[in-house]
């Protein structure tokens, strides 16, 4: 359980055998639904601080929130640069199956991924029909596409030299082939069609590249994708949602919660 400079205790996952989908609901939820992908470089999760803290800050907006342990890719699983898009995929399909219970409305059911997590569900955006693991049962007949995605400081390649190379070694292994790596680079698979995005990332992030989500706008545009972006100059790597009440990027959860608002308004 790291601590940070304040203090602030996070919660990291490894070794996950059997994913989880960890559900918040607000107390007065509005049909939104938001899958909430942490972050960590593939290596471990980000469960507190880019899961359940997130997710606890969405219930306040009416949205119900679902936070993603999935399993990681060095942890010895066969086709691994798949594991976590198969995860995703089945979180969707299962969230969607059982959305009445939830007292969400499927359709507006959209996914927010930070960081290598926000790599994950940028692929998730672009690679829902991918098959990425065989079916199991009556809720994979369900859409794994997101109605909306976020990405927050989030990976979108596996170049090297312009990827997060702890990601990109997580992720693809040693020697991975030319076909997996194209895959997975998100900027380059967005084609018109493809789910409106929400982009925050910070100019001072020394991990992560801002490359990253100017990569993505571009993309976006190409393909004429409705996309907000938000581009802040102070924030650095893996906030979450703990920037200070000062900084002006503290305010993306309710930009967020006001995007979301119009597209269902639309």
């Amino acid at each position: 359980m790291p601590r940070y400079p304040d203090g602030y205790r996070d919660f990291q996952m490894r070794g996950v055998v059997r994913p989880e989908i960890g559900v918040f609901r607000p107390v007065r939820p509005d049909g939104r639904a938001v899958l909430i992908v942490p972050g960590g470089g593939y290596s471990i999760t980000s469960l507190r601080n880019e899961g359940i803290d997130v997710a606890r800050v969405l219930n306040a907006f009416g949205i119900t929130a679902f936070v993603l342990s999935y399993r990681l890719p060095g942890e010895g699983w066969a086709d691994r640069a798949d594991v976590p898009l198969a995860d995703a995929q089945r979180a969707m399909r299962l969230i969607r199956a059982n959305a009445r219970l939830y007292g969400i409305r499927a359709e507006k059911l959209g996914v927010l991924g930070f960081s290598a997590g926000g790599h994950l569900a940028g692929s998730l955006t672009v690679l829902h029909e991918f098959k990425a693991y065989r079916p199991v049962d009556a809720a994979d007949r369900h859409s794994a596409r997101p109605a909306w995605a976020g990405l927050m400081y989030a990976v979108s390649n596996m170049d090297p030299g312009r990827s997060h190379g702890g990601s990109r070694a997580n992720l693809l292994g040693p020697d991975p082939l030319p076909a997996v790596q194209a895959r997975y680079a998100v900027d380059r698979q967005l084609k018109a069609g493809d789910p409106p995005l929400f982009l925050v990332h910070a100019e001072d992030d020394a991990t992560v590249p801002v490359a990253n989500s100017v990569d993505t706008l571009a993309a976006a545009r190409r393909a004429g994708i409705p996309a907000e972006a938000h581009f802040l100059q102070h924030g650095g790597h893996g906030f979450g949602a703990r920037l200070s009440p000062r900084s002006p990027g503290s305010l993306w959860p309710q930009l967020f919660d006001r995007w979301m608002g119009e597209l269902v308004a639309s």
